[in-house]
């Protein structure tokens, strides 16, 4: 059922939001729409003049102005214009804040947990999501494969919307009768406080590895932005923490500080080792295959046995850290269980590409070293056969990680290095930088900059008992090259090819039949 939610346009006081505000030309502004989009501004709507890393949201003020806009959000006084001015130093929070405002503050109405972490964030959202449903709770998602009112769904355009769509998306998930959200947090929203004002009932950090240091610098500055997830969660809230990833536990006492309750998830070897464990949530593998993974969950009251459907122990800790959250949220044990069984996989993460010809192919987004090292190694240990894995990496961004994507590739069997997003930089310039990354001696590697005829070669050389990993691009549906978004989707390239080498094969086999 539906929670009731003020009529829109909701008219927001800035005096009242924002105390510590000060105003020029005025004593208040009361607003009803914003933007920091100055070419959406208008005599309705107000325009926040954020500082960007691209180019300073002051520049656009005169052409807010120009379009009728009357009331100017801002770090700093304008001097010499028209427009009342709301100043305050924080401007990211205040937007943020005010959007949600402006909405009915929608987010207030609903439980939400948030999962950040280099690697990890979409699938576990993404169980949370299913574990909540299959439980009769209607639960919201915002990520990076879609946003979801749990009625309809969009393809996201970023992992966490700006504040104005975030604001707009919790309101639709309300008026569709939600009580729950899952929402991933990346380091960038965090860092530029998207979500400013929402209040989170639980928070996952899954790992924190090397990621964005084109926008972060450095390790310690990207970890102090998933660490910013912590000041989100209600008093009365938990905190789910992978202890078996290094980067999560330098900020375990962090969390612990906050009085908020700190729940962490390990695998462990043995019962024995479990009895050793300070986790809460643990697991103990029981037997793998590239179909899915049997395990045991023991917790400081139970155990009980988990069947999911997804290859690999990344999956299993993503998956623990779900159960966390659904054991907070008031799930039964049994419930847990037979929702993880049912699970189907998400999109672009280890998905399987159905063949008939004894091979194994797999699309995966992973595009960060620890992510692709992590399912290279994790698929070798389950195929009878090589793991042969295409990849590449993003153009204009971290160069500092494309060496290390190698060197994390150079653990399959056979690595055909492609390219990912180009953007504007020369495929092979991307390509020289990923390959340094290669091990001394390590030859097992083809080139080929053409992400098509990368994957065509791939599945041309695997055999029966073969593994393909495509990596990268996992859920995407276009390829930037330049400036131009082209449409690619991995899995529709390789469907297309396995379909050709199915029909070229069948020709031949007509042939020769007719040639007998």
């Amino acid at each position: 059922m539906s929670l009731s939610l003020p009529a829109l346009p909701v008219p927001v006081s800035l005096r009242r939001l924002l105390p510590h505000a000060s105003f020029v030309g005025c004593g208040d502004i009361i607003v009803t729409g914003a933007t920091d989009d100055s070419r959406q501004a208008g005599p309705d709507t107000l325009f926040a003049a954020i500082p960007g890393n691209k180019a300073d949201g002051a520049v656009f003020v005169p052409d807010a102005i120009a379009r009728g806009c009357s009331a100017i959000l801002t770090p700093y006084p304008f001097p010499g214009i028209a427009a009342r001015q709301c100043v305050t130093q924080d401007i990211r929070q205040a937007y943020a804040r005010l959007c949600q405002s402006i909405h009915g503050s929608p987010a207030a109405r609903l439980r939400i947990a948030g999962v950040t972490g280099t690697n990890g964030k979409t699938t576990t959202a993404w169980m949370i999501r299913s574990l909540l449903s299959a439980a009769g709770r209607r639960c919201g998602l915002l990520g990076t494969v879609e946003y979801s009112d749990a009625v309809t769904a969009e393809p996201a355009s970023l992992t966490t919307p700006d504040p104005n769509t975030a604001a707009h998306w919790f309101r639709r998930m309300v008026e569709a009768g939600c009580s729950h959200a899952a929402i991933e947090l990346s380091s960038h929203a965090l860092h530029q406080s998207r979500l400013a004002g929402v209040q989170l009932n639980a928070a996952v950090i899954t790992n924190i590895t090397q990621d964005h240091f084109d926008y972060h610098a450095d390790f310690e500055s990207y970890s102090a932005a998933k660490r910013r997830i912590i000041e989100y969660v209600t008093p009365g809230g938990v905190i789910v923490m992978n202890a078996d990833d290094p980067g999560v536990q330098r900020l375990q006492r962090d969390a612990v500080r906050t009085a908020r309750r700190v729940v962490t998830t390990s695998i462990v070897e043995s019962q024995v080792e479990s009895e050793a464990s300070d986790a809460a949530v643990r697991a103990i593998i029981l037997d793998e295959s590239l179909s899915g993974t049997e395990f045991l969950v023991l917790t400081c009251d139970a155990e009980f046995p988990v069947r999911l459907p997804l290859p690999a122990r990344h999956n299993v800790s993503n998956a623990l850290a779900a159960i966390a959250v659904a054991k907070h949220f008031g799930l039964t044990n049994e419930a847990i269980a037979e929702s993880l069984a049912r699970l189907s996989c998400v999109p672009g993460r280890l998905e399987p590409i159905a063949t008939d010809c004894g091979r194994r192919v797999f699309v995966d987004y992973a595009h960060t070293d620890d992510a692709l090292r992590r399912v290279v190694t994790g698929l070798k240990s389950l195929a009878t056969g090589r793991v042969i894995c295409v990849f590449g990496a993003g153009g204009d961004r971290d160069r500092k990680k494309r060496p290390l994507l190698g060197e994390a590739a150079s653990h399959a069997d056979f690595a055909v290095v492609t390219s990912d997003n180009p953007r504007t930089e020369p495929p092979q310039s991307i390509i020289e930088d990923i390959v340094a990354g290669f091990p001394v001696g390590f030859a097992q590697f083809h080139i080929e900059p053409d992400r098509r005829r990368a994957i065509e070669f791939a599945l041309s050389e695997a055999r029966e008992g073969d593994c393909v990993l495509i990596a990268g691009k996992g859920h995407e549906r276009e390829q930037i090259v330049g400036t131009e978004r082209l449409p690619f989707d991995d899995r529709v390239i390789v469907r297309e090819l396995l379909n050709r080498a199915t029909a070229d094969a069948l020709s031949r086999e007509i042939s020769l039949q007719a040639a007998e």
